[in-house]
Formats: structure tokens, C-alpha cells, sequence
């Protein structure tokens, strides 16, 4: 990262990719986490490739569209998504501080490699629940990477998240979980939460807290194991895989962050409100849940769509003679 020289220009005469990554630096990087900033730098490395000479206030809608279509045909439509959201802030901030005449984004259509784009990974019903089953069978207290995997069934919680839960966080009364740090794993830190949305209070049933209740309580952290360590990513994933072999569960792209969307998706399946799940999982408004669970969404709608048509044959239409209603 370059170190700042003066003032931050945010003009629109400077490059594109100049104006994206000061316009970061000024309104963006303060306030997010560490792995949030990295997105920010790949989005500005390729603006360079594709807009290097380009002033922000002479880009058209015709020269975005370009770049949608050049670097979404051999990407994903989540990433293309996520690097267009992006710069879609920036372009609106820019549009707010009169360093272009008009929105360029707009009415730009997202292009992607299909073959690219994977379906979210969850669990079904049947196999969530011999999951469950066995990692209730084999808690050892001793060894705590069990007791996360099943508080991620339990509550979509990030990885960090759950590393950095005090037994502070969490209320057996009002039964929630209070989520407002996470845990750097590398330096054995507590950090921020990845954004200002992910900070949260969630609620839980009696299930979760009274396996958390077999966990020492004498440690400032929860999950902190017999070598007085919080398990890591891999090691939490380590045990997650093979659980999944010892339930006969055959997932080979499945890992801890699946358990999130397997979360989704037994909340989906449960009819619980989509504004609901959004906060939650801690996202900024519904249009992020939307746009990472569009595939789940979908799959649920046919299950909606029979509800709906279930309800509206309670209406009866014409089921009495006697009690029409006719329009005065």
C-alpha cells in the first residue's frame, strides 16, 4: 500500500483507478477489517488493468459494459458481482461529490462464466441431522473444535467469530450470543468483526448453550482447548471432514463456512423471513443475502410456491353458492 502524500485527491480528472483507490483509503479502509481491505485491493488492481488511462468523468456506460463482459466471461458471478458492487459505491460516491455526470453503472448487466460458478455447499436435512447426532455423541471438552462446529450449525457464526467468543458474549438468560469481535489466528489477537453490520446479537436455544456449559469456564475465551489454544481453521476443518467420513457423509468441497450456508438453508427450509436471516448473519442490508443465497432462494421457492398455492384454496372460491359476494 502506497503511504499517503498530502491531501487525497478525489477529482475526476485523476485516473480511474487512482480515484477508486483514494476514494478507499478516505471513506472505506478506516472502518473494515483486514480481510475486507484485500478485496479493496483486488478490485483496484483491476481497475489498473482495464482502466488505467481513463479518467473517471470520461468513462461511459458502453466502456464499463466492455469491462463486465472482458473480465466476467472468465470469472464467476460471484466475484464479477462483488468487484462490480464495489465500484459501484465508489462511482456513487464520486456522482456525489461531482466528479462524474451521471451513474455509469447503471442498467450494466453483470457477465460471467457459468462453469465458474459454483452452487453453495450445504447439507441437506436428513444429513444435518446425523451430523448433529454424532458430534453430540462425541463431545470431549478437551478438544473444543467439535463444540464450534456445532454452534456454526446452530447459529451461521463466521470461523472468527466463534474463535473470538467470550464466555462474556453469551447470555443463558435471554438466551443469545453477543458477536463483537473476531480472532486473528496468525498473531493470536482479537480483531474487528469483518464490518460495522457483523456486530450483533443473535438469539440461541437451550440445545447449544447447554453443550457450551460442559466447556471450562475458568478461560476468558470459549473454545480454548487442553493446550490452552483456540483451534485454527484448519484444524477446526480437519475434525469437520472427518466427522462427515464417520456420518457417511460424502462432501469433498465442503468445509467449516458451508455450515453457515447449511444454516441458511435449514432456515429457508423452516419458512423463517429473509430480513430475519439477514441480520443474523450480520449483512449490511438483504440485497448482500440475496446476492450470496440466490441459488438457495430459488431451490426454496417451489417449496413457497405450493404453500402459496395452498393458502389460496382456502379462499373457496365458489365452494358456496350462498355466500357469493357480489360487487355493488
Amino acid at each position: 500500500m502506497r503511504a499517503a502524500k498530502g491531501p487525497i485527491s478525489l477529482s475526476g480528472k485523476i485516473p480511474f483507478p487512482e480515484y477508486f483507490l483514494n476514494w478507499y483509503e478516505t471513506y472505506k479502509k478506516p472502518n473494515i477489517s483486514e480481510r475486507t481491505q484485500r478485496t479493496y485491493i483486488h478490485a483496484h488492481h483491476v481497475l489498473k488493468n482495464y482502466f488505467s488511462d481513463y479518467p473517471i468523468n470520461d468513462i461511459t456506460r458502453q466502456n464499463y459494459q466492455k469491462f463486465l463482459s472482458d473480465y466476467g466471461m472468465h470469472h464467476s458471478k460471484a466475484t464479477i458481482s462483488k468487484i462490480n458492487s464495489l465500484i459501484h459505491a465508489c462511482v456513487k460516491s464520486a456522482l456525489y461529490d461531482d466528479a462524474v455526470k451521471k451513474d455509469f453503472i447503471q442498467n450494466t448487466n453483470l457477465v460471467f462464466d457459468k462453469d465458474r460458478t459454483q452452487k453453495i455447499e450445504y447439507l441437506s436435512m436428513s444429513d444435518l441431522t446425523k451430523l448433529v447426532t454424532f458430534l453430540h455423541q462425541t463431545l470431549n471438552p478437551h478438544f473444543t473444535a467439535k463444540y464450534m462446529i456445532l454452534l456454526a450449525i446452530f447459529t451461521g457464526m463466521r470461523l472468527g467469530e466463534i474463535q473470538g467468543l467470550k464466555w462474556d458474549d453469551i447470555n443463558s438468560n435471554f438466551k443469545t450470543i453477543t458477536i463483537k469481535r473476531s480472532w486473528h489466528e496468525g498473531l493470536k489477537i482479537f480483531k474487528d468483526t469483518k464490518n460495522e453490520s457483523s456486530k450483533r446479537v443473535i438469539r440461541v436455544n437451550d440445545d447449544i448453550l447447554n453443550i457450551l456449559s460442559q466447556l471450562d469456564h475458568s478461560t476468558e475465551q470459549v473454545f480454548i482447548n487442553q493446550y490452552g489454544t483456540i483451534p485454527t481453521s484448519s484444524a477446526v476443518n480437519k475434525t469437520l471432514k472427518e466427522s462427515l467420513k464417520d456420518c457417511g457423509i460424502n462432501r469433498n468441497g465442503f468445509h467449516f463456512h458451508s455450515l453457515r450456508h447449511t444454516h441458511v438453508a435449514f432456515l429457508l427450509y423452516n419458512n423463517i423471513d429473509l430480513y430475519v436471516i439477514s441480520k443474523r448473519l450480520g449483512h449490511k442490508d438483504m440485497t448482500t443475502t440475496i446476492r450470496v443465497y440466490s441459488y438457495l432462494i430459488d431451490e426454496y421457492k417451489t417449496k413457497t410456491d405450493q404453500q402459496i398455492e395452498k393458502v389460496l384454496n382456502s379462499l373457496e372460491i365458489g365452494a358456496s353458492n350462498n355466500h357469493s359476494v357480489v360487487p355493488k
